[in-house]
């Protein structure tokens, strides 16, 4: 889907059905916030297959770590009716519906499963960010750490934890907020909290979630040359999401979203692109309520 013509001032999105729905453009005020890299196997991927990083921003559902790797929705070619982009497989239907009104972009999706599925989603949004670029959330917003990010902490990881549990923006004394220069680390985590922005420059990205009656949360994954082991590069994650979590099989009660009894789940991502030359910071806790 293309949003439109992109003057100055207008968010424009770009995505390709033939290719997981994947997104390949999301731009305003002259800047790209995308991140792309060469993937040859992104073209040609299958339903099963392991993750293909091109970049961009990629729908995972129902996981983002685990089996399926970041998903079912990525590997599959979307069709689309109208402005709406829809891709089935067993047991799932997802349709998006993209819209934008000046720097803006609201996005409601719509699932259809078997009412109390458990699944996770995740906007997998890699953007293209600067050394100077910073994240932007409610201080004290509780954040869990996952485990590639053991090495970096003072205290020893406790055994077998799946993550462990901090406050925004140093969760476990690990400062997070900040992208930086590439230093050979990758990690990734989870805030509890509806909106986040990213400031680069005189750039702000704004990202909200709303989904009202399911955990909702925004990933974070900070890799500035630690992952893969082999041929690492530097990718940086803002991933609003459904759950709290990145893999389903992790979720305790209350970590993933649940498909209603009507058989259908509803949410909403929003996105608000400015330039500017200071931006006022988010307020309040920004904390989902308790399940």
């Amino acid at each position: 889907m293309v949003s439109g013509p992109a003057p100055d001032g207008v968010l424009r999105i770009v995505t390709d059905p033939a290719h997981g729905g994947r997104w390949t453009s999301l731009s305003a005020h002259g800047r790209e916030w995308l991140w792309r890299r060469p993937e040859p196997r992104r073209a040609r991927v299958a339903p099963g297959d392991a993750f293909a990083d091109a970049g961009g921003l990629e729908e995972c559902l129902p996981t983002v770590r685990g089996t399926p790797d970041h998903g079912d929705a990525w590997s599959r070619p979307w069709t689309r009716e109208g402005d709406a982009e829809t891709v089935s497989w067993p047991g799932f239907r997802l349709t998006r519906l993209i819209r934008t009104e000046g720097d803006t972009a609201v996005v409601d999706y719509r699932l259809r499963a078997r009412p109390g599925r458990r699944f996770l989603w995740a906007a997998h949004a890699l953007l293209g960010l600067s050394q100077e670029a910073r994240l932007v959330a409610p201080a004290g917003v509780r954040v869990r750490l996952h485990p590639e990010a053991a090495p970096l902490l003072a205290a020893p990881w406790p055994a077998g934890a799946p993550w462990v549990t901090g406050d925004w923006p140093a969760p476990c004394g690990l400062r997070l907020d900040r992208f930086g220069p590439d230093d050979g680390t990758a990690v990734g985590a989870v805030l509890d909290t509806a909106a986040a922005e990213v400031h680069d420059g005189p750039d702000v990205l704004r990202m909200t979630v709303s989904a009202p009656g399911q955990p909702i949360g925004i990933a974070l994954w900070r890799n500035l040359g630690g992952f893969p082991a082999v041929a690492p590069y530097r990718s940086c994650g803002v991933e609003p999401m459904l759950g709290r979590c990145f893999a389903l099989g992790d979720a305790a009660e209350g970590d993933a979203a649940v498909v209603p009894p009507g058989g259908e789940a509803r949410w909403r991502l929003t996105l608000t692109a400015l330039r500017r030359t200071a931006a006022p910071p988010l307020t309040g806790t920004g904390r989902n309520p308790p399940p």
